[in-house]
C-alpha cells in the first residue's frame, strides 16, 4: 500500500490535456515577414514597401489604407505573387512561398487566390460568361461544373441576362461585379481586392463594399487595398500604410459602432467616420 494510500489521501489526478494541446492553432491563410521591395524606373528608386510583417488570420476582413504612393499596391501584389519580393518571405496556409517561380504562383492564384482590380481587366474580347468560366477551366474544373459556379455567381451577383454581353457592353459597377465573379468562382481561399471602387461613382462603391460584405459574413478571407473610409470601415481590421510601412493596426469593434481598437502603432493616419 502506498504512503498516499496509508494517510487516507486522494492521489492527484493527472492534468487533462488542453484543447490547445489537442488541436494545434490553424495557421494563418496569409503571413509576410520582412517583404522588401524596390521599384526601379527611369528616376531614383522608389521603396515602395519597407522590412513589412504582416499576417492575415482565415477568415479575416483585412483593410490596408494610406495615401497614393504609400506602396499599399505593391503589398497587394507581392501576397499575391504579381510581384517578388527583393528580401523577406511568405508564408500560404504554412506553406513557404520562398522557392515558389511564376508558374508555381500561377497554380496557387488559379485554385486558390482569387484578384480584384481596380480596371476590372476583363478580357475584352470575350462574353461575360467566358471571362468568368475561364479560371475555372484553367483550375481543372469540368465544363458542367464552370457553367454551375457562374451561374450561381452571376445570379446572386444581379448579372443574370448579361452573360452573353461584352465587358464593353456593361457599365463600370457592372464591369467590377463580373471581376468579382471571375475572382470567386473557384472559391479562393483568399480574396485580393485592388483599390475595387475606385474608378466607379457612389452607387457603384455602394454595391461593392455590400457585396465584399456579404462573402465576408460566410467566411471570405479578404484583404482590401483602399483610399475611401466607407469601404475600410467594413473590415475587421484596418492597416494605415505609409512610405512603404505599416504605422497603425486596428481592430474595429463590431459591436459599439465599428470603433477603432488599437493593435498597434500610434499613428492617426486614417480617422474612420460614420
Amino acid at each position: 500500500m502506498s504512503r498516499a494510500e496509508e494517510s487516507g489521501a486522494r492521489p492527484a489526478a493527472e492534468p487533462a490535456a488542453s484543447a490547445a494541446q489537442s488541436e494545434p492553432a490553424p495557421h494563418p491563410i496569409v503571413r509576410a515577414e520582412g517583404l522588401v521591395k524596390t521599384h526601379h524606373g527611369e528616376g531614383a528608386p522608389v521603396k515602395a514597401v519597407r522590412g513589412v510583417d504582416l499576417s492575415v488570420a482565415r477568415g479575416e476582413f483585412v483593410a490596408v489604407t494610406g495615401p497614393s504612393g504609400a506602396g499599399k499596391s505593391t503589398l497587394l501584389h507581392l501576397l499575391g505573387g504579381l510581384q517578388k519580393p527583393d528580401a523577406g518571405s511568405i508564408w500560404f496556409d504554412g506553406t513557404c512561398l520562398d522557392s515558389y517561380g511564376e508558374s508555381d504562383w500561377a497554380v496557387l492564384r488559379r485554385r486558390r487566390i482569387g484578384i480584384v482590380f481596380q480596371f476590372f481587366n476583363l478580357v475584352s474580347n470575350l462574353t461575360v460568361a467566358d471571362n468568368v468560366e475561364l479560371p475555372a477551366l484553367l483550375a481543372g474544373h469540368g465544363p458542367r461544373q464552370a457553367r454551375a459556379a457562374r451561374e450561381e455567381l452571376l445570379a446572386e451577383l444581379g448579372l443574370t441576362g448579361k452573360e452573353r454581353s461584352m465587358p464593353g457592353e456593361l457599365s463600370g459597377g457592372e464591369q467590377q461585379r463580373v471581376a468579382l465573379a471571375r475572382a470567386l468562382v473557384n472559391n479562393p481561399a483568399l480574396l485580393l481586392a485592388d483599390e475595387p471602387a475606385g474608378s466607379l461613382d457612389s452607387k457603384g462603391t455602394r454595391e461593392v463594399l455590400r457585396l465584399l460584405s456579404r462573402f465576408h459574413r460566410r467566411g471570405q478571407t479578404i484583404v482590401l487595398v483602399t483610399h475611401d473610409a466607407r469601404m475600410a470601415s467594413a473590415a475587421d481590421r484596418v492597416i494605415s500604410f505609409f512610405d512603404g510601412r505599416i504605422v497603425d493596426d486596428a481592430t474595429l469593434d463590431a459591436d459599439d459602432g465599428r470603433r477603432p481598437r488599437r493593435a498597434t502603432g500610434v499613428a492617426d493616419v486614417l480617422e474612420l467616420k460614420d
